[in-house]
Protein backbone atom coordinates (compact mmCIF):
# COMPACT_ATOMS: atom_id res chain seq x y z
CA UNK A 1 0.00 0.00 0.00
CA UNK A 2 2.80 2.39 0.92
CA UNK A 3 4.43 1.69 -2.43
CA UNK A 4 1.30 2.67 -4.35
CA UNK A 5 0.88 5.82 -2.28
CA UNK A 6 4.50 6.78 -3.03
CA UNK A 7 3.94 6.20 -6.76
CA UNK A 8 0.73 8.23 -6.69
CA UNK A 9 2.49 10.98 -4.78
CA UNK A 10 5.31 11.03 -7.36
CA UNK A 11 2.82 11.21 -10.24
CA UNK A 12 0.86 13.97 -8.51
CA UNK A 13 3.90 16.14 -7.87
CA UNK A 14 5.13 15.78 -11.43
CA UNK A 15 1.66 16.44 -12.84
CA UNK A 16 1.32 19.60 -10.77
CA UNK A 17 4.79 20.77 -11.78
CA UNK A 18 4.23 20.16 -15.50
CA UNK A 19 0.75 21.74 -15.41
CA UNK A 20 2.11 24.79 -13.58
CA UNK A 21 4.90 25.23 -16.12
CA UNK A 22 2.45 24.94 -19.05
CA UNK A 23 -0.03 27.42 -17.56
CA UNK A 24 2.63 29.96 -16.63
CA UNK A 25 4.34 29.62 -20.00
CA UNK A 26 1.03 30.24 -21.77
CA UNK A 27 0.34 33.34 -19.69
CA UNK A 28 3.84 34.72 -20.25
CA UNK A 29 3.66 34.14 -24.01
CA UNK A 30 0.24 35.81 -24.22
CA UNK A 31 1.40 38.74 -22.07
CA UNK A 32 4.52 39.36 -24.15
CA UNK A 33 2.65 38.94 -27.41
CA UNK A 34 -0.09 41.31 -26.24
CA UNK A 35 2.46 43.91 -25.18
CA UNK A 36 4.14 43.81 -28.60
CA UNK A 37 0.81 43.97 -30.45
CA UNK A 38 -0.52 46.80 -28.29
CA UNK A 39 2.65 48.81 -28.76
CA UNK A 40 2.38 48.37 -32.53
CA UNK A 41 -1.30 49.31 -32.46
CA UNK A 42 -0.66 52.51 -30.52
CA UNK A 43 2.22 53.46 -32.82
CA UNK A 44 0.17 52.73 -35.95
CA UNK A 45 -2.88 54.66 -34.77
CA UNK A 46 -1.09 57.60 -33.16
CA UNK A 47 -1.36 59.57 -36.41
CA UNK A 48 -4.84 58.40 -37.42
CA UNK A 49 -7.35 61.19 -37.94
CA UNK A 50 -10.61 59.51 -36.98
CA UNK A 51 -12.53 62.55 -38.20
CA UNK A 52 -11.64 61.50 -41.74
CA UNK A 53 -13.74 58.36 -41.27
CA UNK A 54 -16.80 60.56 -40.96
CA UNK A 55 -16.10 61.95 -44.43
CA UNK A 56 -15.44 58.55 -46.04
CA UNK A 57 -17.82 58.12 -49.02
CA UNK A 58 -18.48 54.42 -48.34
CA UNK A 59 -18.70 54.58 -44.56
CA UNK A 60 -20.81 51.63 -43.28
CA UNK A 61 -24.16 52.35 -41.68
CA UNK A 62 -24.50 51.11 -38.09
CA UNK A 63 -27.38 50.01 -35.85
CA UNK A 64 -26.64 50.18 -32.11
CA UNK A 65 -28.93 47.71 -30.31
CA UNK A 66 -29.41 47.99 -26.55
CA UNK A 67 -31.71 45.47 -24.81
CA UNK A 68 -33.33 46.84 -21.67
CA UNK A 69 -35.09 44.94 -18.90
CA UNK A 70 -35.99 46.83 -15.73
CA UNK A 71 -33.35 49.50 -16.41
CA UNK A 72 -35.38 52.51 -15.27
CA UNK A 73 -32.61 53.79 -12.98
CA UNK A 74 -30.28 54.71 -15.83
CA UNK A 75 -32.07 54.14 -19.15
CA UNK A 76 -32.76 57.80 -20.01
CA UNK A 77 -29.17 58.90 -19.40
CA UNK A 78 -27.75 55.91 -21.26
CA UNK A 79 -29.92 56.53 -24.32
CA UNK A 80 -28.80 60.16 -24.28
CA UNK A 81 -25.20 58.99 -24.37
CA UNK A 82 -25.88 56.57 -27.23
CA UNK A 83 -27.54 59.32 -29.28
CA UNK A 84 -24.46 61.49 -28.70
CA UNK A 85 -22.04 59.01 -30.26
CA UNK A 86 -19.71 60.61 -32.78
CA UNK A 87 -20.60 58.99 -36.09
CA UNK A 88 -22.25 60.05 -39.30
CA UNK A 89 -24.84 57.43 -40.20
CA UNK A 90 -26.17 55.35 -37.32
CA UNK A 91 -29.36 54.53 -35.45
CA UNK A 92 -30.02 53.55 -31.84
CA UNK A 93 -32.47 50.70 -31.28
CA UNK A 94 -33.55 50.21 -27.67
CA UNK A 95 -35.42 46.96 -27.05
CA UNK A 96 -37.72 46.98 -24.04
CA UNK A 97 -37.85 43.28 -23.19
CA UNK A 98 -41.18 43.28 -21.36
CA UNK A 99 -39.86 45.27 -18.40
CA UNK A 100 -41.93 45.07 -15.24
CA UNK A 101 -40.87 48.51 -14.01
CA UNK A 102 -41.42 51.89 -15.69
CA UNK A 103 -38.51 51.58 -18.16
CA UNK A 104 -40.72 52.05 -21.25
CA UNK A 105 -42.74 54.83 -19.66
CA UNK A 106 -39.60 56.80 -18.82
CA UNK A 107 -38.28 56.46 -22.39
CA UNK A 108 -41.61 57.55 -23.91
CA UNK A 109 -41.83 60.61 -21.67
CA UNK A 110 -38.18 61.63 -21.99
CA UNK A 111 -38.02 61.34 -25.79
CA UNK A 112 -41.64 62.16 -26.73
CA UNK A 113 -42.27 58.81 -28.42
CA UNK A 114 -45.30 57.61 -30.34
CA UNK A 115 -46.15 54.20 -31.71
CA UNK A 116 -45.67 54.00 -35.50
CA UNK A 117 -46.25 51.56 -38.35
CA UNK A 118 -42.85 50.09 -39.08
CA UNK A 119 -42.15 47.35 -41.61
CA UNK A 120 -39.77 44.58 -40.61
CA UNK A 121 -39.40 40.86 -41.15
CA UNK A 122 -38.77 38.12 -38.60
CA UNK A 123 -35.63 36.90 -40.34
CA UNK A 124 -34.45 35.56 -36.99
CA UNK A 125 -37.04 33.98 -34.67
CA UNK A 126 -37.88 36.11 -31.63
CA UNK A 127 -40.75 36.78 -29.25
CA UNK A 128 -43.66 38.88 -30.50
CA UNK A 129 -42.88 42.55 -31.03
CA UNK A 130 -45.79 44.52 -29.59
CA UNK A 131 -44.87 47.87 -31.06
CA UNK A 132 -42.22 50.14 -32.54
CA UNK A 133 -41.88 53.71 -31.29
CA UNK A 134 -40.32 56.80 -32.84
CA UNK A 135 -39.96 60.32 -31.48
CA UNK A 136 -42.12 63.25 -32.55
CA UNK A 137 -39.04 65.42 -31.98
CA UNK A 138 -36.76 65.42 -35.02
CA UNK A 139 -33.78 65.86 -32.73
CA UNK A 140 -34.23 62.20 -31.77
CA UNK A 141 -34.84 60.81 -35.24
CA UNK A 142 -32.01 58.31 -34.79
CA UNK A 143 -33.85 56.65 -31.91
CA UNK A 144 -36.09 53.61 -32.40
CA UNK A 145 -37.68 51.84 -29.44
CA UNK A 146 -39.06 48.31 -29.63
CA UNK A 147 -41.54 46.98 -27.08
CA UNK A 148 -41.73 43.19 -27.06
CA UNK A 149 -42.78 40.21 -25.03
CA UNK A 150 -40.11 39.17 -22.54
CA UNK A 151 -37.71 36.64 -24.00
CA UNK A 152 -34.30 37.42 -22.52
CA UNK A 153 -31.28 39.32 -23.77
CA UNK A 154 -30.53 37.09 -26.76
CA UNK A 155 -34.14 37.23 -27.94
CA UNK A 156 -34.12 41.03 -27.59
CA UNK A 157 -30.97 41.35 -29.68
CA UNK A 158 -32.57 39.17 -32.36
CA UNK A 159 -35.60 41.46 -32.37
CA UNK A 160 -33.31 44.47 -32.78
CA UNK A 161 -31.49 42.79 -35.67
CA UNK A 162 -34.83 42.11 -37.38
CA UNK A 163 -35.86 45.76 -37.10
CA UNK A 164 -32.44 47.19 -38.02
CA UNK A 165 -31.68 48.10 -41.60
CA UNK A 166 -27.97 48.90 -41.50
CA UNK A 167 -24.87 46.99 -42.61
CA UNK A 168 -23.26 46.67 -39.19
CA UNK A 169 -24.80 45.90 -35.83
CA UNK A 170 -23.45 46.94 -32.44
CA UNK A 171 -24.76 45.04 -29.45
CA UNK A 172 -24.44 46.79 -26.11
CA UNK A 173 -25.88 46.33 -22.64
CA UNK A 174 -28.35 49.08 -21.80
CA UNK A 175 -26.46 49.72 -18.55
CA UNK A 176 -23.13 50.23 -20.34
CA UNK A 177 -21.65 53.55 -21.41
CA UNK A 178 -19.80 53.86 -24.71
CA UNK A 179 -17.02 56.33 -25.32
CA UNK A 180 -18.18 59.05 -27.79
CA UNK A 181 -15.69 57.92 -30.47
CA UNK A 182 -16.24 54.18 -29.96
CA UNK A 183 -18.03 53.63 -33.28
CA UNK A 184 -15.26 55.38 -35.22
CA UNK A 185 -12.60 53.11 -33.72
CA UNK A 186 -14.61 49.91 -34.02
CA UNK A 187 -15.58 50.49 -37.65
CA UNK A 188 -11.98 51.04 -38.72
CA UNK A 189 -11.18 47.29 -39.17
CA UNK A 190 -14.23 46.97 -41.46
CA UNK A 191 -12.92 49.83 -43.60
CA UNK A 192 -9.48 48.21 -43.78
CA UNK A 193 -10.75 44.87 -45.13
CA UNK A 194 -8.37 43.44 -47.70
CA UNK A 195 -8.15 39.72 -48.30
CA UNK A 196 -10.33 38.72 -45.36
CA UNK A 197 -13.90 39.58 -44.45
CA UNK A 198 -14.20 41.17 -41.01
CA UNK A 199 -17.21 39.59 -39.31
CA UNK A 200 -16.84 41.11 -35.86
CA UNK A 201 -14.78 43.31 -33.62
CA UNK A 202 -14.67 43.92 -29.88
CA UNK A 203 -13.15 46.49 -27.58
CA UNK A 204 -11.90 46.97 -24.04
CA UNK A 205 -14.38 47.26 -21.18
CA UNK A 206 -13.65 49.41 -18.15
CA UNK A 207 -15.30 49.45 -14.72
CA UNK A 208 -17.63 52.40 -14.10
CA UNK A 209 -18.27 51.76 -10.39
CA UNK A 210 -17.43 54.86 -8.30
CA UNK A 211 -16.76 56.95 -11.43
CA UNK A 212 -18.44 60.33 -11.86
CA UNK A 213 -21.19 59.93 -14.46
CA UNK A 214 -23.01 62.95 -15.87
CA UNK A 215 -25.43 62.95 -18.78
CA UNK A 216 -24.62 59.35 -19.58
CA UNK A 217 -20.88 60.06 -19.95
CA UNK A 218 -17.92 59.22 -17.73
CA UNK A 219 -16.64 62.61 -16.61
CA UNK A 220 -14.04 61.48 -14.10
CA UNK A 221 -12.53 58.08 -13.43
CA UNK A 222 -12.11 56.76 -9.89
CA UNK A 223 -10.95 53.38 -8.67
CA UNK A 224 -13.87 51.53 -7.02
CA UNK A 225 -13.86 51.71 -3.26
CA UNK A 226 -15.62 48.36 -2.98
CA UNK A 227 -13.10 45.48 -2.87
CA UNK A 228 -15.08 43.15 -5.13
CA UNK A 229 -15.44 45.85 -7.78
CA UNK A 230 -11.76 46.79 -7.45
CA UNK A 231 -10.53 43.23 -7.90
CA UNK A 232 -12.68 42.98 -11.03
CA UNK A 233 -10.72 45.95 -12.41
CA UNK A 234 -7.67 43.68 -12.23
CA UNK A 235 -9.54 40.84 -13.91
CA UNK A 236 -10.79 42.99 -16.77
CA UNK A 237 -7.38 44.59 -17.28
CA UNK A 238 -5.65 41.21 -17.50
CA UNK A 239 -8.33 39.70 -19.72
CA UNK A 240 -8.60 42.53 -22.23
CA UNK A 241 -5.06 43.87 -22.40
CA UNK A 242 -3.15 40.62 -21.92
CA UNK A 243 -5.50 38.01 -23.35
CA UNK A 244 -7.84 39.07 -26.09
CA UNK A 245 -5.31 41.31 -27.82
CA UNK A 246 -3.06 38.30 -28.32
CA UNK A 247 -5.80 35.89 -29.35
CA UNK A 248 -7.16 38.30 -31.94
CA UNK A 249 -3.74 38.42 -33.61
CA UNK A 250 -3.36 34.65 -33.29
CA UNK A 251 -6.76 34.17 -34.97
CA UNK A 252 -8.04 32.33 -31.92
CA UNK A 253 -10.49 34.81 -30.38
CA UNK A 254 -13.65 32.99 -29.24
CA UNK A 255 -15.38 35.78 -27.37
CA UNK A 256 -16.53 39.33 -28.02
CA UNK A 257 -18.07 40.65 -24.81
CA UNK A 258 -21.82 40.99 -24.80
CA UNK A 259 -21.39 44.44 -23.28
CA UNK A 260 -19.95 45.78 -26.56
CA UNK A 261 -19.43 44.16 -29.95
CA UNK A 262 -19.73 45.16 -33.63
CA UNK A 263 -20.78 42.57 -36.21
CA UNK A 264 -21.59 42.17 -39.88
CA UNK A 265 -25.41 41.97 -39.86
CA UNK A 266 -25.86 39.59 -42.78
CA UNK A 267 -23.34 37.14 -41.36
CA UNK A 268 -25.19 37.23 -38.04
CA UNK A 269 -28.49 36.49 -39.77
CA UNK A 270 -27.06 33.66 -41.88
CA UNK A 271 -25.56 32.14 -38.73
CA UNK A 272 -29.00 32.22 -37.09
CA UNK A 273 -28.61 35.18 -34.74
CA UNK A 274 -28.19 34.89 -30.99
CA UNK A 275 -29.08 31.56 -29.44
CA UNK A 276 -31.82 31.65 -26.81
CA UNK A 277 -30.87 28.15 -25.67
CA UNK A 278 -27.61 29.14 -23.97
CA UNK A 279 -26.78 31.63 -21.22
CA UNK A 280 -23.52 32.49 -22.99
CA UNK A 281 -25.09 33.87 -26.15
CA UNK A 282 -22.26 36.32 -26.89
CA UNK A 283 -19.52 33.67 -26.97
CA UNK A 284 -21.71 31.11 -28.72
CA UNK A 285 -22.58 33.54 -31.53
CA UNK A 286 -18.93 34.34 -32.25
CA UNK A 287 -18.04 30.65 -32.36
CA UNK A 288 -21.02 29.87 -34.62
CA UNK A 289 -20.19 32.72 -37.00
CA UNK A 290 -16.60 31.54 -37.18
CA UNK A 291 -17.74 27.99 -37.88
CA UNK A 292 -19.97 29.26 -40.69
CA UNK A 293 -17.11 31.14 -42.34
CA UNK A 294 -14.67 28.24 -41.96
CA UNK A 295 -17.11 25.64 -43.28
CA UNK A 296 -17.95 27.85 -46.27
CA UNK A 297 -14.20 28.40 -46.75
CA UNK A 298 -14.59 32.17 -46.69
CA UNK A 299 -11.42 34.01 -45.56
CA UNK A 300 -12.42 35.99 -42.49
CA UNK A 301 -11.17 37.50 -39.26
CA UNK A 302 -12.44 38.62 -35.87
CA UNK A 303 -10.63 41.74 -34.72
CA UNK A 304 -10.07 43.49 -31.42
CA UNK A 305 -9.60 47.15 -30.48
CA UNK A 306 -7.44 47.63 -27.35
CA UNK A 307 -8.77 51.15 -26.70
CA UNK A 308 -11.08 51.56 -23.67
CA UNK A 309 -14.38 51.91 -25.56
CA UNK A 310 -17.05 51.05 -23.03
CA UNK A 311 -17.75 51.40 -19.31
CA UNK A 312 -19.87 48.91 -17.42
CA UNK A 313 -21.14 48.45 -13.90
CA UNK A 314 -19.92 45.29 -12.14
CA UNK A 315 -21.49 43.56 -9.13
CA UNK A 316 -20.35 44.77 -5.72
CA UNK A 317 -22.14 42.09 -3.71
CA UNK A 318 -20.79 38.57 -3.46
CA UNK A 319 -24.16 36.93 -4.08
CA UNK A 320 -24.75 38.83 -7.33
CA UNK A 321 -21.18 38.35 -8.52
CA UNK A 322 -21.46 34.64 -7.83
CA UNK A 323 -24.55 34.43 -10.03
CA UNK A 324 -22.74 36.23 -12.83
CA UNK A 325 -19.69 33.95 -12.69
CA UNK A 326 -21.93 30.90 -12.47
CA UNK A 327 -23.65 32.03 -15.66
CA UNK A 328 -20.33 32.71 -17.40
CA UNK A 329 -19.13 29.20 -16.55
CA UNK A 330 -22.35 27.61 -17.80
CA UNK A 331 -22.17 29.69 -20.98
CA UNK A 332 -18.59 28.59 -21.61
CA UNK A 333 -19.41 24.91 -21.00
CA UNK A 334 -22.49 25.08 -23.24
CA UNK A 335 -20.59 26.71 -26.09
CA UNK A 336 -17.68 24.29 -25.89
CA UNK A 337 -20.06 21.32 -25.85
CA UNK A 338 -22.26 22.59 -28.70
CA UNK A 339 -19.21 23.19 -30.87
CA UNK A 340 -17.07 20.26 -29.71
CA UNK A 341 -16.48 19.37 -33.36
CA UNK A 342 -13.96 22.24 -33.47
CA UNK A 343 -11.68 20.75 -30.80
CA UNK A 344 -8.22 20.13 -32.28
CA UNK A 345 -9.76 20.07 -35.77
CA UNK A 346 -7.31 21.40 -38.42
CA UNK A 347 -10.29 22.18 -40.65
CA UNK A 348 -10.87 25.27 -38.51
CA UNK A 349 -7.24 26.41 -38.55
CA UNK A 350 -5.77 28.22 -35.55
CA UNK A 351 -9.29 28.86 -34.28
CA UNK A 352 -9.73 25.12 -33.67
CA UNK A 353 -6.16 24.09 -32.97
CA UNK A 354 -5.24 26.96 -30.63
CA UNK A 355 -8.18 29.12 -29.58
CA UNK A 356 -10.76 26.45 -28.78
CA UNK A 357 -8.14 24.15 -27.27
CA UNK A 358 -6.78 26.88 -24.99
CA UNK A 359 -10.27 27.81 -23.84
CA UNK A 360 -11.08 24.16 -23.16
CA UNK A 361 -8.04 23.49 -20.98
CA UNK A 362 -7.31 26.86 -19.37
CA UNK A 363 -10.69 28.58 -19.09
CA UNK A 364 -13.02 25.63 -18.52
CA UNK A 365 -10.98 22.69 -17.22
CA UNK A 366 -8.38 24.52 -15.09
CA UNK A 367 -10.76 25.53 -12.22
CA UNK A 368 -12.03 21.94 -12.00
CA UNK A 369 -8.50 20.54 -11.89
CA UNK A 370 -7.58 23.08 -9.21
CA UNK A 371 -10.64 22.27 -7.11
CA UNK A 372 -10.25 18.50 -7.18
CA UNK A 373 -6.50 18.89 -6.78
CA UNK A 374 -7.10 20.78 -3.53
CA UNK A 375 -9.41 18.04 -2.31
CA UNK A 376 -6.82 15.38 -3.10
CA UNK A 377 -4.11 17.48 -1.47
CA UNK A 378 -6.21 17.73 1.70
CA UNK A 379 -6.58 13.94 1.79
CA UNK A 380 -2.82 13.46 1.41
CA UNK A 381 -2.18 16.08 4.11
CA UNK A 382 -4.44 14.20 6.56
CA UNK A 383 -2.62 10.97 5.73
CA UNK A 384 0.75 12.69 6.22
CA UNK A 385 1.99 12.16 2.68
CA UNK A 386 2.79 15.77 1.72
CA UNK A 387 6.23 17.04 0.83
CA UNK A 388 5.81 20.37 2.60
CA UNK A 389 9.04 21.84 1.26
CA UNK A 390 7.89 21.23 -2.31
CA UNK A 391 4.40 22.50 -1.52
CA UNK A 392 5.55 25.76 0.10
CA UNK A 393 8.03 26.39 -2.71
CA UNK A 394 5.37 25.83 -5.34
CA UNK A 395 2.84 27.94 -3.44
CA UNK A 396 5.29 30.83 -3.17
CA UNK A 397 6.12 30.58 -6.85
CA UNK A 398 2.47 30.52 -7.89
CA UNK A 399 1.60 33.46 -5.64
CA UNK A 400 4.56 35.52 -6.85
CA UNK A 401 3.74 34.82 -10.48
CA UNK A 402 0.05 35.68 -10.06
CA UNK A 403 0.80 38.97 -8.32
CA UNK A 404 3.52 39.86 -10.82
CA UNK A 405 1.15 39.24 -13.74
CA UNK A 406 -1.48 41.52 -12.23
CA UNK A 407 1.04 44.27 -11.45
CA UNK A 408 2.41 44.06 -14.98
CA UNK A 409 -1.12 44.45 -16.36
CA UNK A 410 -1.76 47.50 -14.16
CA UNK A 411 1.53 49.18 -15.04
CA UNK A 412 1.15 48.44 -18.75
CA UNK A 413 -2.35 49.92 -18.70
CA UNK A 414 -1.01 53.03 -16.97
CA UNK A 415 1.81 53.36 -19.51
CA UNK A 416 -0.64 53.20 -22.42
CA UNK A 417 -4.09 54.59 -21.60
CA UNK A 418 -3.55 56.02 -18.08
CA UNK A 419 -7.21 56.08 -17.04
CA UNK A 420 -6.50 56.43 -13.31
CA UNK A 421 -5.01 59.87 -12.84
CA UNK A 422 -4.44 59.61 -9.09
CA UNK A 423 -1.24 57.83 -8.10
CA UNK A 424 -3.06 56.66 -4.99
CA UNK A 425 -5.50 54.68 -7.15
CA UNK A 426 -2.68 52.87 -8.92
CA UNK A 427 -1.06 51.88 -5.62
CA UNK A 428 -4.42 50.70 -4.23
CA UNK A 429 -4.88 48.57 -7.34
CA UNK A 430 -1.42 47.06 -6.90
CA UNK A 431 -2.26 46.41 -3.24
CA UNK A 432 -5.40 44.61 -4.38
CA UNK A 433 -3.23 42.37 -6.55
CA UNK A 434 -1.49 41.08 -3.41
CA UNK A 435 -4.83 40.26 -1.77
CA UNK A 436 -6.60 38.73 -4.76
CA UNK A 437 -5.04 35.22 -4.62
CA UNK A 438 -6.12 34.76 -0.99
CA UNK A 439 -9.52 36.46 -0.79
CA UNK A 440 -10.93 36.38 -4.31
CA UNK A 441 -9.42 33.61 -6.43
CA UNK A 442 -10.79 30.80 -4.21
CA UNK A 443 -14.27 32.25 -4.73
CA UNK A 444 -13.90 32.22 -8.51
CA UNK A 445 -12.90 28.56 -8.34
CA UNK A 446 -15.94 27.69 -6.21
CA UNK A 447 -18.25 29.65 -8.52
CA UNK A 448 -16.77 27.85 -11.53
CA UNK A 449 -17.34 24.44 -9.90
CA UNK A 450 -20.92 25.39 -9.00
CA UNK A 451 -21.45 26.66 -12.55
CA UNK A 452 -20.26 23.35 -13.99
CA UNK A 453 -22.52 21.44 -11.63
CA UNK A 454 -25.49 23.57 -12.71
CA UNK A 455 -24.53 22.99 -16.34
CA UNK A 456 -24.51 19.21 -15.91
CA UNK A 457 -27.92 19.22 -14.20
CA UNK A 458 -29.33 21.40 -17.01
CA UNK A 459 -29.89 24.70 -15.22
CA UNK A 460 -30.75 27.49 -17.71
CA UNK A 461 -31.81 30.51 -15.63
CA UNK A 462 -29.83 33.75 -15.63
CA UNK A 463 -30.45 34.77 -12.04
CA UNK A 464 -31.47 38.24 -10.96
CA UNK A 465 -28.77 40.88 -11.50
CA UNK A 466 -29.34 43.92 -9.25
CA UNK A 467 -27.65 47.19 -10.18
CA UNK A 468 -27.31 50.56 -8.51
CA UNK A 469 -27.48 52.59 -11.72
CA UNK A 470 -25.21 55.36 -12.97
CA UNK A 471 -27.15 58.53 -12.28
CA UNK A 472 -25.95 58.78 -8.67
CA UNK A 473 -22.84 56.62 -8.35
CA UNK A 474 -21.72 55.73 -4.86
CA UNK A 475 -18.21 55.16 -3.64
CA UNK A 476 -18.25 52.50 -0.93
CA UNK A 477 -14.92 53.35 0.61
Amino acid sequence: MEKWIDILEFVLYNFIFVLTVIIFSAYVILAVFSAVMLTRYLRKNSYVDYNSIILAPLIPTISVIAPAYNESKSIVANIRALLSLYYNDFEVIVVNDGSKDDTLKKIIEAYDLERVNYFFDYRIPCKRIRGVYKSRNRSFKKLTVIDKVNGGKADSLNAGINVSKNKLVVSIDADSIMEPDALLKMVKPFLEEKGKKVIGTGGVLRIANSCEIEGGLVRRVHLPGNFLARVQVLEYTRAFLMGRMAWAKLDGLLLISGALGMFDRETMIRAGGYSTETVGEDMELVVRMRRLMAEEKVPYEVTYIPDPLCWTEVPERMRILGRQRNRWTRGTAETLWLHRKIFMNPKYGKFGMLGYTYWFFFEWLAPLVEFFGLIYFSILAVLGHINWSFFLLLLGFVYTFAVSLSIWAVLFEEMTFHKYEKRRDVFRLIGTAFLEPFFYHPLTVLWAVKGNYDFFIGKKSWGKMERTGFEKPEDNV
